[in-house]
């Protein structure tokens, strides 16, 4: 008698994973189509969700705070990749990156050049929560700010450990915060909302 139990799994199909070669490729043949955004999560390919007006407005005043925080001490980029090994690409809405002379010009940030990455969720928080928090753990990413705008509230996960944050915390007060990796750098997120 046969284990019809280990013959499925073994028919089932087997996902390809794109790699981030082939993911450039394909976007300078144009397979990806004009004007859309991209980001490449662990060999799959995911649309980007069109920014809203609060998600923009949100991105620009963390932007601002971050770069007069950080000065010199660091690079803050808003909406560019992060090389995170071979099949994953994401374009989180901020990073802030520890200083490099070339500016990234040269070659892409990776999760060791990575200080902190903030996303900004409206429609996307689940995707943004269930899929690239536990993503950019797993890649070596130290922290992350999650803004989550429905409820105006701003998730913190740090204290990085075996791929896992073990520090999830939630405020619907942030107040001033130290920026990871950098010598006395923190911004005022009780600025960041604008019904505060």
């Amino acid at each position: 008698m046969t284990d019809q139990s280990s013959t499925r799994s073994e028919d089932r199909p087997h996902r390809h994973r794109i790699s981030v070669q082939d993911y450039h490729r394909m976007a300078e043949e144009g397979l990806l189509g004009t004007g859309a955004r991209f980001e490449l999560i662990e060999g799959a390919i995911f649309d980007m969700a069109p920014a809203g007006d609060s998600h923009r407005r949100i991105v620009h005043r963390l932007d601002e705070l971050l770069r007069q925080a950080v000065g010199a001490q660091g690079i803050v980029r808003r909406h560019a990749s992060l090389r995170l090994g071979s099949d994953s690409e994401p374009q989180p809405d901020l990073t802030v990156l520890r200083a490099r002379a070339d500016g990234y010009h040269t070659a892409p940030p990776t999760a060791s050049d990575t200080l902190l990455v903030i996303e900004v969720s409206d429609a996307t928080w689940h995707y943004d929560h269930d899929t690239k928090v536990p993503f950019y753990a797993r890649h070596g990413i130290a922290e992350v700010w999650l803004f989550d705008l429905t409820s105006a509230t701003v998730h913190f996960f740090r204290g990085l450990t075996g791929g896992q944050y073990t520090d999830e915390s939630a405020t619907e007060n942030p107040g001033l915060t130290f920026l990871p990796g950098l010598t006395d750098v923190a911004v005022d997120l009780a600025a960041v909302f604008p019904s505060r």
